[in-house]
């Protein structure tokens, strides 16, 4: 199976520079729609899906290799090695932010800058760490996973999208969740949810912005402040949106937050 087959890669946009696009959970490439066109004049884009998400071969899926977010990261330097030329920009949303981040620390060679939106390396709240939910609340959300898949994903979209003037955007989220296999979004979601990664933030090395919205139920302004102190090298940038979907609900906000911290760094370049 090649690597564009199982995670349906595409490309589009013009530039030397490639950007690479990682949705979140229940997603698939189709929510950069509304980031992406800020960066398409500027830079070639390449965007995936998770295995296990939109249009990837759920064959591929294995329980085993997926354990963890190691098997993800290990598909993403697939994608960068068979598709960019040189360090590439990356642009990651939500669980998909540890994806990029652990892959920078394993090769931080093939990473010129991180965009991270609404990250999260830990849900858990610990003792001096605020993550927004205790352990039982987060085992509670995987009770209610496995019991009525169909029935969580109609209940908690709209408290992960928020954006409460966009109503549309929650229909859009609710539909992406309920179109996903069930068993293999449980297994996803569980390893999603109960990951710790604090610990890692010390190891980047990849210029990193942070782009946090201002009203987050499942990233809460704690958790940016807390990776910012944390992580070496990484700028905080804070968008007025409520839910945890700025590339979607914030789009111009968002783009704008990102493309300031690229050309900071001089990261556009021009086909010679």
């Amino acid at each position: 199976m090649s690597v564009r087959q199982r995670n349906n890669v595409t490309i589009s946009g013009h530039g030397a520079r490639t950007v690479v696009f990682l949705h979140g959970f229940g997603c698939d490439q189709t929510v950069w729609r509304f980031l992406s066109p800020a960066f398409e004049e500027r830079y070639r884009i390449v965007a995936f899906d998770l295995v296990g998400s939109g249009n990837s071969d759920l064959s591929a899926y294995d329980r085993t290799k997926y354990n963890t977010l190691q098997g993800h990261v290990d598909d993403l330097l697939e994608v960068i090695a068979e598709f960019a030329d040189g360090p590439v920009v990356f642009v990651g949303h939500s669980v998909s932010t540890m994806i990029g981040m652990l892959a920078g620390i394993q090769a931080p060679g093939r990473f010129l800058a991180q965009i991270m939106l609404s990250p999260s390396p830990c849900y858990i709240n610990n003792t001096d760490y605020r993550g927004g939910f205790t352990r039982g609340d987060i085992d509670e959300l995987l009770e209610t996973m496995d019991a009525n898949y169909l029935g969580w994903s109609s209940g908690v979209a709209p408290v992960i999208m928020g954006a409460p003037d966009q109503p549309q955007l929650t229909t859009e989220l609710t539909s992406k969740f309920c179109r996903n296999d069930p068993d293999i979004a449980r297994h996803f979601a569980r390893v999603g949810f109960t990951v710790d990664h604090r610990a890692d933030l010390a190891r980047v090395r990849v210029p990193t912005l942070i782009v946090q919205a201002s009203d987050d139920a499942l990233a809460p302004l704690d958790v940016g402040d807390y990776m910012h102190r944390h992580m070496p090298g990484s700028r905080l940038d804070v968008v007025r949106n409520i839910g945890h979907c700025p590339h979607m609900s914030a789009p111009e906000a968002s783009a704008r937050a990102a493309l300031d911290f690229l050309d900071a760094l001089g990261a556009a370049e021009t086909r010679a």
